[in-house]
């Protein structure tokens, strides 16, 4: 018989629903649901003696009929376009849909069809969100995979080649071999990897292999010598190929000063790093680089004062 349930019942058998709010993490940020498009007492859920069982939650549609590949049911789903729980459809490896799963032959609503040869991803009290993208990575050890994941980034653009001196203090993976060997070895692990080749070269021949190698970028870095003609020569190589750049400053100056680099941009967009100071780039006044229109700033984790790395990684970043 159908019987009435708490709410905290209800939340912590499917979730919360319309109305409930609840703490990100162990902020202070607060979230209230704004719609729940399953539907009460028709909500799927799967496990012994629950619901997604063939006759009951689960009908008898094929894949060709429109079953869905996997189901990630009751998902709190966090979304510029709003709040919403949802039961989310995958196809193909792909979001196909967002809505209510079940069997159409016993449930009301169903625009998402589970069959004998779904897949089901409990969503139950967790959020479903976008995941993040890393802009700054040294591609040291494939363990930072594994974290990444767990911290909910999904994308990394960096640049290295493993444990090597260039690799811990510079985002690039430089030469056409370095660039075929990590591609290679991305294709190994469940993460949307980007490559960025060296930039720093006063001519550009040697850009130009690294990009037809498979580099989605160049990185300009002071360890290598980042003067006015070598960002000249990576911007134009950039332009002719309609790639990115991005920039670590010249912190001692030896080239010229924060004005020289401005001047070296000539107008075109690039990404600089570091550009609160800390960590690298033109000493004292790198931080003008931020009101340029051209210019798309970032600060990186090592750099960020009053965290925890502060401490520990500090004195290497400004030494």
């Amino acid at each position: 018989m159908p019987v009435t349930i708490s709410r905290d019942a209800y939340a912590s058998m499917y979730g919360p629903t319309t109305g409930d709010r609840l703490r990100l993490a162990d902020t202070d940020l607060i979230v209230e649901v704004e719609k729940d498009l399953t539907i009460y007492g028709e909500e799927v859920k799967f496990g012994g003696g629950k619901v997604i069982r063939d006759g009951m939650g689960q009908g008898q549609a094929t894949r060709a009929e429109g079953a869905a590949d996997t189901v990630i049911t009751n998902a709190l789903i966090l979304d510029w376009s709003g709040i919403v729980k949802a039961d989310v459809s995958l196809r193909d490896g792909r979001i196909a849909a967002i809505g209510k799963a079940g069997n159409p032959d016993t449930q009301p609503g169903v625009d998402i069809v589970i069959g004998p040869g779904t897949e089901i991803i409990a969503g139950e009290g967790r959020i479903l969100t976008a995941g993040g993208i890393d802009t700054h990575i040294h591609y040291i050890c494939p363990q930072q995979i594994d974290d990444a994941l767990h911290s909910g980034v999904t994308t990394m653009l960096g640049g290295g080649t493993g444990p090597a001196h260039g690799t811990l203090a510079t985002t690039c993976t430089p030469g056409p071999w370095h660039l075929g060997r990590m591609l290679m070895a991305a294709d190994a692990l469940p993460m949307n990897l980007a490559f960025a080749g060296k930039g720093n070269a006063s001519r550009p021949a040697a850009l130009e292999e690294q990009i037809r190698a498979g580099a989605c970028a160049l990185k300009l870095h002071e360890d290598w010598g980042c003067t006015p003609a070598a960002i000249d020569c990576c911007l134009a190589v950039a332009d002719d190929f309609d790639v990115q750049v991005m920039i670590h400053t010249d912190t001692l100056n030896e080239s010229g000063f924060v004005e020289a680099t401005i001047a070296a941009l000539k107008g075109r967009t690039i990404h600089a790093f570091h550009t609160e100071g800390a960590g690298g780039g033109h000493a004292p006044d790198i931080i003008r680089i931020c009101g340029l229109p051209n210019v798309i700033p970032s600060s990186t984790n090592p750099t960020r004062p009053f965290t925890v790395n502060t401490l520990e990684e500090h004195l290497d970043m400004l030494m």
